[in-house]
């Protein structure tokens, strides 16, 4: 799997991805226009600024798109952080797809001195937040950089052993 930043000889294959994902709505097509506009992310505008980001990666098994994620910086009082808008993965794409794309865009926060990366956890991002130590607050993780790590408030998840010893929580504190 290769994880890279896109272009816009990407944008078609994305919003090909998008519309499938959406798609999975029975009632997606049904919907006005401008609703289904609406949900999706990856619009000409909204590609073109997530291309600029810094901080959004595609991730490509051979020829094929297997998924995206689009995510940009942005001020927080006195600090920067990085805000992941959505994380799209094709269907079938290989194990590991969302984990690899959450982790491109970590590596890229901490190489530009952000050290917060924020995403709203969803159980396709459950392995990735845990791969990469997140702080849970309710339905937002958050993946603390650098110093801030140890002393993030919140529900830190962390790897399970294949084997844990009974009464072993799955969360570490």
């Amino acid at each position: 799997m290769r994880y890279r930043t896109f272009s816009e000889a990407d944008y078609p294959a994305m919003q090909a991805l998008d519309l499938t994902l959406q798609r999975q709505d029975p009632a997606f097509d049904s919907l006005p226009e401008r609703e289904r506009d609406g949900r999706l992310h990856t619009s000409q505008p909204a590609l073109k600024f997530y291309e600029r980001s810094e901080h959004s990666f595609v991730a490509e098994e051979g020829d094929t798109l297997a998924g995206f994620i689009l995510a940009q910086p942005v001020w927080q009082g006195d600090r920067p952080l990085v805000l992941v808008r959505t994380v799209s993965v094709l269907p079938g794409a290989p194990e590991g797809t969302s984990t690899g794309l959450l982790h491109a865009a970590v590596k890229s926060a901490y190489d530009t001195a952000v050290y917060e990366v924020h995403f709203t956890l969803t159980p396709d991002l459950l392995d990735a937040a845990t791969s990469e130590s997140a702080v849970v607050t309710g339905q937002s993780a958050v993946c603390h950089l650098g110093t801030r790590a140890d002393t993030a408030p919140g529900t830190r998840l962390r790897s399970v052993p294949a084997n844990p010893a009974p009464g072993t929580p799955e969360q570490g504190a």
